[in-house]
């Protein structure tokens, strides 16, 4: 079995208590399903938890390459550089990222409200970019868009693989058959 979850903003990735953080117990009532990778504390979207042990290793391989697509809100407007070094990737304190599918795109319509709102500044613009990577280093994205000079204040995860978040809202999820 594969479950898609739609994690909202400021919920950790794990089921087990963690202080006062919200945690994915809060949501899923389903026994001995195991997160098949992370999404941090402050980034929303799609999760994939299964219970088959292979499977959730096979995903979370790091030679699995699965594209995974994100939206993320950066300050400032990226200019034609900035997307071709994300383009082409960027170092990182561990290695050079690979090379990303990048694009800047109008602000998704469908999007829910973050609570809270991503902070506004009245003169600093902000704007919209898919990124696809096949990799999953930590808080990657958000790293190497402050790399290029474009910090990230809202990163979202809409897909993985062949799998998306299309009809879930924050906090829901669905249960689909393994078709691989």
């Amino acid at each position: 079995m594969i479950l898609l979850f739609n994690k909202p903003y400021r919920v950790i990735s794990q089921f087990s208590p963690a202080g006062d953080k919200r945690t994915l117990n809060e949501f899923i009532d389903i026994k001995h399903v195991y997160a098949a990778g992370r999404l941090d504390y402050e980034s929303e979207g799609l999760m994939l938890l299964t219970d088959d042990v292979k499977l959730q290793a096979r995903l979370t391989s790091p030679e699995s390459r699965k594209y995974k697509t994100y939206l993320v809100q950066v300050e400032g407007e990226p200019d034609r550089k900035a997307i071709m070094r994300l383009q082409r990737g960027v170092e990182l304190k561990e290695g050079r990222s690979l090379p990303a599918r990048v694009k800047k795109i109008d602000p998704p319509d469908w999007l829910w409200e973050r609570d809270p709102p991503v902070r506004y500044r009245q003169h600093i613009p902000t704007s919209w970019l898919e990124i696809q990577i096949r990799e999953g280093k930590n808080r990657q994205v958000r790293r190497m868009t402050a790399a290029v000079g474009y910090p990230t204040l809202r990163l979202i995860r809409t897909g993985i693989d062949e799998w998306d978040l299309q009809g879930l809202q924050p906090g829901e999820y669905k249960i689909i058959q393994d078709q691989k």
